[in-house]
């Protein structure tokens, strides 16, 4: 049987078809979120013996060095393509940079799942953010979904003196810069080649982490964490690439309900890894959101197939 690149899948025959946009992107969004929850994980079991920006400085100069020699044996980085596109380039890595910081601050404090859980609000807050934005339409469906879904995030976080984790604002945080890095990646041109952006959001990261380290006393690395280290620059890797491939790739309506596939995974590790399993409420909050983020992106392709 002869091996072939590319995206194909096999029947029973063994004759080899083209993959759909939608599986492609169904497939891209798992990977997607497989990689960024066990990057999460191997940082999470890092942070109790080094400070978050030396751990992020690491991370990102292994993860550039990579990126970088795969995108030039690719001949992946072009930088001659529309300002406007430059300017989302931006954006979108000084979201990365923030979502980056926020998320791991919260992952420290908070539960693996808990904090997963809050981010399965990315798909209301995207069409949230493309009506407020971009001027998208939202019917009153899809915004009660959002609604409904924000009760349930509620529910992950309980806001009041008792239930209320002052990082869960941390976790919130990093909900709006990836709700941000999203909606940038959206809106630039098929000009602008995935592993250039994937390169630049790793940079980014590399240069605020570099200076924020000043501030902070540096710990030896044991040969466990560096091995952590490595871990997570291999999924971070993936976890880049796939984001931004998946915002490019079949419909919206489709794929994107696979990003729920992350919040299993931390459930699964933050069981198997640390010992963490969420209370009932925050299940049953991950399960209106997961269910609202359903139904408005279901909702979202009927409208839009109708016009």
């Amino acid at each position: 049987m002869r091996l072939t690149v590319g995206w194909f899948a096999a029947d029973r025959g063994g004759r080899m078809h083209n993959l759909s946009d939608n599986m492609k992107g169904a497939v891209l969004m798992m990977c997607s979120m497989a990689a960024f929850t066990f990057n999460d994980t191997c940082v999470k079991l890092i942070g109790t013996d080094m400070p978050l920006f030396q751990l992020l400085f690491l991370r990102a100069c292994i993860t550039s060095v990579l990126i970088y020699a795969m995108a030039r044996s690719m001949g992946a980085i072009r930088l001659r393509f529309p300002r406007r596109d430059w300017a989302l380039i931006g954006l979108r890595t000084a979201s990365e940079i923030s979502a980056a910081y926020f998320f791991i601050t919260a992952l420290m404090h908070m539960p693996i799942g808990n904090v997963t859980a809050v981010l399965q609000v990315l798909p209301l807050t995207v069409t949230l953010g493309g009506a407020l934005f971009f001027g998208e339409r939202v019917g009153w469906r899809r915004m009660s979904a959002i609604l409904i879904g924000f009760f349930g995030m509620l529910l992950i976080v309980r806001p009041g003196p008792d239930g209320f984790d002052t990082y869960a604002f941390y976790a919130l945080a990093a909900v709006v810069c990836v709700t941000a890095r999203d909606l940038s990646t959206r809106k630039m041109s098929s000009e602008v080649p995935s592993m250039t952006v994937t390169l630049s959001a790793s940079l980014g990261v590399l240069l605020f982490s570099g200076v924020a380290t000043l501030g902070e006393t540096w710990v030896a690395v044991s040969q466990r964490d560096m091995m952590l280290l490595g871990g997570a620059s291999f999924f971070i890797i993936g976890g880049y690439l796939f984001s931004v491939l998946v915002m490019r790739v079949g419909e919206v309506a489709v794929v994107a309900p696979f990003r729920y596939t992350g919040l299993l995974w931390a459930l699964l590790l933050g069981l198997v890894v640390f010992g963490e399993w969420p209370d009932a409420i925050t299940l049953i909050g991950a399960a209106i959101v997961v269910a609202t983020g359903v139904f408005t992106l279901i909702r979202e392709g009927h409208v839009r197939r109708a016009r």
